[in-house]
């Protein structure tokens, strides 16, 4: 019995020593030495040309002020919408548009102007769009500026679910800018909802939707509910004004 506690002994101060070796060792190491063990090399990011107030070179887009080519009526055929000084301008009774190809998770930059006839009009009825991701989840165009209407349904809103952190929409006739980032929801192959879609949203450079949850396809009335989906179109709403929209762009993430 003693040689066994002996032997336990031994092989604790062994140990012991082993890590006092390995401390004196690590202490006897330059600290550019150290701060190699935590660099990363591999992968290297792609180089991507990114202009100034340009898309970036790995962007799609989508309207250059100049045609219509790369949109389709959801009604099917062509777009009808019109153009005018490099704007896409809603035509009032010519239908939705949606882009030909088909998107999940994106980068995407719009601008969007509300038109000035205001005059009689309140709420809802100014300047109403909508951008849908994927064709289902809006993220609300109005002419939120000195109009009041429902908090989750004015400019910037995640419509009917989210309401914007701040309003920093711009008068009619000013052009008011979204940057988006959009993630698409995963669905099971037995079409079980994996994960939600999410959106943060910065409108004129700032922030108003952080990250937030997408409860469901955008309902005028109702709860949301999803259901099994890939990726689809992006698409912008007709609601019978006139909002333009320029520099359509986005990236695939």
């Amino acid at each position: 019995m003693k040689s066994c506690f002996f032997l336990h002994i031994k092989i604790l101060f062994l140990m012991s020593g082993l890590v006092l070796g390995n401390q004196a060792f690590t202490a006897e190491l330059e600290p550019w030495q150290l701060a190699e063990k935590t660099e990363v090399w591999t992968p290297v990011p792609a180089v991507v040309d990114a202009p100034e107030g340009k898309p970036s070179a790995d962007a799609i887009v989508l309207f250059t002020g100049k045609n219509q080519e790369s949109w389709e009526s959801v009604n099917g055929g062509k777009a009808q919408w019109d153009i005018s000084n490099g704007a896409l301008i809603v035509k009032a009774g010519a239908g939705d548009i949606r882009t030909r190809q088909s998107f999940c998770d994106i980068q995407l930059h719009i601008e969007w102007q509300a038109p000035l006839e205001t005059e009689g009009l309140e709420g809802q009825q100014r300047g109403n769009s909508g951008v849908f991701f994927q064709e289902l989840y809006e993220v609300q165009v109005l002419d939120s500026y000195g109009s009041k209407t429902y908090s989750n349904g004015q400019a910037a809103s995640v419509y009917k679910q989210h309401i914007p952190l701040v309003n920093v929409t711009r008068s009619p006739q000013q052009w008011n800018v979204y940057d988006i980032i959009y993630t698409s929801p995963k669905f099971s192959d037995d079409g079980d909802l994996r994960s939600p879609a999410f959106v943060t949203v910065l409108h004129n450079g700032v922030l108003v939707q952080n990250h937030v949850e997408i409860a469901g396809p955008t309902n005028w009335i109702g709860h949301p509910k999803y259901s099994s989906h890939g990726c689809k179109p992006l698409r912008l709403q007709d609601h019978g004004n006139p909002v333009k929209y320029r520099n359509i762009w986005l990236r695939a993430l």
